[in-house]
């Protein structure tokens, strides 16, 4: 795809990325800009692909509305073509091992002397500093939910093994305070015309998210037990499976929820359920009784039955969706949540989520899958400046690859 056939929308029209990077931390992050408009494209290893693409439809998912070139970058034609790729860029995005592009003289400053307002985002497992044990560690997705701390207060009590929630929990959230850090920076960089280098470590992204957990441990030395999917302190556990076999999470909080919830299951007139109360626990002796109530109130409903009650009567709750669900659902329908768009790799219309957030003035667009290996390398060499002759010859010796 030429650059001239990129269609023009969003917030980010005018912009252009390049990411560089294996799996998806870094190179999400491309995909996210390019869903609002932004030009983005994604250089692969010359000599293989990237692992996802085997990965179902992963990468046409995950990479879509960008544009690839498959270089040897660290290659004395690759670093010329690299350097031509950054002239004019806004944000480059990597996420090799820590060190790689200074080797390949490749350094942020040297970037900087070609475009001194670019953005660039390093993302790594461990960080681009620190103990010299740790930094150049090889990291994924559950690698940085172990090390941040995050497995450990997730999955069944002990003595069961810590859970990793999927699919690539890490790497998405990592992407997201990478795309945070590059769209602060380059309102910066607009400003001021000066570049800024970001340093995004999987680890660091995990620990930011745990809120309280995270607090108690510092501040109070409490290391927060794993307590499992249906098992917590409170009285009524959160999941329950109705008459339908589908299952339903509760969420009680507050005491005008507790007193809604009481009154629905036949508790009101109770004098023990009298007193405003915005918790029971386990522990309380009425536990048992508001738990039997809870359970006897799916017992009698399928999950949709069940849900629509609950929430004419302002309780939390909602079906645990699967995707079939989904595609049935009138609110999922009616936002128009799920798409479908052309995967160039299967040469087909694959259905999958559509881009968040939603903006009124200047939505997103998708309009098309990831591409295939090496898909536009003639197009953005041929815009670089190169004849047919000399991106002949850079396939020849290897410079750039395309799948066969």
């Amino acid at each position: 795809m030429k650059k001239s056939e990129l269609p023009v929308f969003g917030n980010l029209k005018g912009i252009k990325v390049v990411t560089s990077g294996l799996n998806y931390a870094g190179p999400f992050v491309g995909t996210l800009l390019a869903e609002q408009g932004a030009e983005t494209i994604h250089i692969e290893n010359a000599a293989v692909p990237d692992m996802i693409r085997a990965f179902s439809d992963a990468w046409a998912l995950d990479h879509r509305n960008g544009r690839t070139i498959a270089l040897n970058v660290p290659s004395e034609k690759g670093k010329e073509i690299f350097k031509k790729l950054i002239a004019d860029a806004d944000i480059f995005v990597e996420s090799s091992k820590p060190g790689s592009w200074e080797k390949w003289g490749l350094s942020d400053d040297v970037l900087w002397q070609i475009k001194p307002d670019l953005v660039i985002c390093h993302v790594s497992g461990y960080g681009q500093y620190g103990d010299p044990n740790y930094v150049p560690r090889p990291s994924f997705d559950r690698i940085g939910m172990a090390f941040s701390g995050y497995a450990m207060v997730n999955g069944e009590p002990d003595p069961a093994p810590p859970a990793f929630p999927e699919p690539y929990a890490c790497d998405f959230i990592t992407a997201m305070f990478a795309t945070y850090g590059v769209l602060a920076a380059l309102f910066n960089a607009k400003r001021t015309g000066i570049g800024e280098s970001i340093d995004v470590a999987q680890y660091e992204a995990m620990l930011r998210v745990q809120s309280d957990y995270v607090m108690d441990g510092l501040n109070y030395g409490k290391q927060h037990k794993r307590v499992g999917a249906g098992v917590g302190p409170r009285a009524i556990d959160p999941l329950h499976r109705c008459k339908d076999g589908r299952w339903v999470i509760i969420s009680l909080g507050g005491a005008a929820m507790y007193k809604r919830a009481e009154a629905l299951w036949g508790l009101d007139k109770d004098p023990d359920f009298a007193d405003m109360h915005p918790y029971i626990a386990k522990e309380d002796l009425r536990a048992q009784r508001l738990k039997d109530a809870c359970n006897k109130f799916f017992e009698q409903y399928e999950a949709e039955e069940a849900v629509d009650i609950l929430n004419a009567h302002s309780i939390t709750s909602s079906i645990c969706m699967t995707y079939d669900a989904m595609e049935r659902n009138s609110h999922y329908q009616a936002r128009e949540a799920i798409i479908s768009f052309y995967d160039p790799n299967k040469d087909t219309m694959l259905k999958g989520p559509n881009a968040f957030p939603k903006f009124s003035k200047n939505p997103s667009c998708i309009f098309r899958g990831g591409p295939t290996y090496g898909m536009d390398n003639d197009d953005i060499l041929a815009e670089l400046g190169y004849t047919e002759d000399e991106i002949r010859q850079m396939y020849s010796e290897k410079v750039v690859s395309q799948e066969k």
